[in-house]
């Protein structure tokens, strides 16, 4: 007789395993959405995205979309994966989506580790998962103008007068949705005082990726925390894609206020980034400069 246990406890991995492949794969369009926004062209095959040119800043140079390359099975794969990428010029980086790759004798470190969210489409949606009343309630809305990602980048971090890598030639791309939330009242227009912002990357109809979700330094003066960011920001996406789960990838504090809005981590992952591959010809041509 087979034990009930075991065999949910293999459906939880089975199914743990099928979101990170989704979340992965998800992840790997938004990276090449930004790579042509920035006028470069990645591919997608069977084992990961790869960009054969340096990718704009934060931004890996390759995700792996199986486990396969983790194995002795996929040791000539991960290879190839770096033979894809340019590992000569510095900052080279690997978004290694299973956790089980050694890129260590190519010269690689671990440069972060995170886990993989997933929240269900079953999920609540008519109140955040974390409910809490805020002094200064918050409007969530999806940018369409170049001045509010001009906006939004500030918020998020950019450099003065830039957008950072979120080029404005992403506000074009069906898939990518810039999401900002400003104080209510605050109505139409521009505006600056974006307190918090995520990026929503829709795969067809059938889920939505959540990255670069952020709280503005500024929004601690209200009371806002990151908690309350992910709660609206659940809301935000479930109100425009109901009925679709939601994926990404955190660590932290906001792998804390995640899980308590709705989301279960799936699956580890770790970015891998070199400096200097120690066995790159760094001669004339050799090294290409970075997008």
């Amino acid at each position: 007789m087979n034990d009930p246990g075991t065999a949910a406890a293999v459906a939880e991995t089975a199914d743990h395993a099928a979101w990170v492949r989704a979340a992965a794969r998800n992840n790997a369009e938004w990276c090449d959405a930004v790579c042509r926004a920035h006028g470069l062209r990645g591919d997608f095959g069977d084992d990961a995205w790869a960009s054969p040119r340096r990718t704009p800043p934060l931004y890996p140079d390759a995700v792996t979309l199986t486990e396969r390359l983790g194995t002795s099975a996929g040791a000539g794969a991960a290879a190839d994966l770096l033979a894809r990428i340019d590992t000569a010029s510095p900052g080279c980086s690997v978004k290694d989506s299973f956790a089980c790759l050694d890129l260590a004798p190519a010269g690689f470190e671990v440069l972060f580790e995170a886990q993989w969210i997933h929240r269900p489409a079953q999920a609540p949606t008519s109140v955040p998962a974390f409910p809490r009343p805020l002094a200064h309630p918050l409007e969530w809305d999806v940018i369409t103008e170049l001045g509010g990602l001009s906006a939004w980048a500030a918020a998020w971090g950019a450099e003065p007068g830039g957008c950072g890598p979120s080029r404005p030639e992403l506000l074009a791309d069906d898939a990518t949705h810039f999401l900002r939330a400003r104080p209510t009242g605050t109505g139409t227009g521009t505006g600056t005082n974006i307190l918090a912002g995520a990026i929503a990357t829709l795969s067809g109809g059938e889920l939505v990726g959540l990255s670069n979700v952020f709280t503005a330094p500024e929004a601690a003066t209200v009371g806002i925390e990151p908690r309350d960011t992910w709660a609206g920001c659940v809301s935000a996406v479930t109100a425009r894609w109901p009925g679709l789960p939601v994926v990404g990838y955190e660590s932290g504090a906001d792998l804390e206020a995640a899980t308590a809005n709705g989301f279960r981590p799936v699956g580890p992952l770790r970015v891998w980034w070199c400096a200097v591959r120690p066995d790159a010809d760094h001669g004339g041509t050799g090294v290409t400069e970075g997008a």
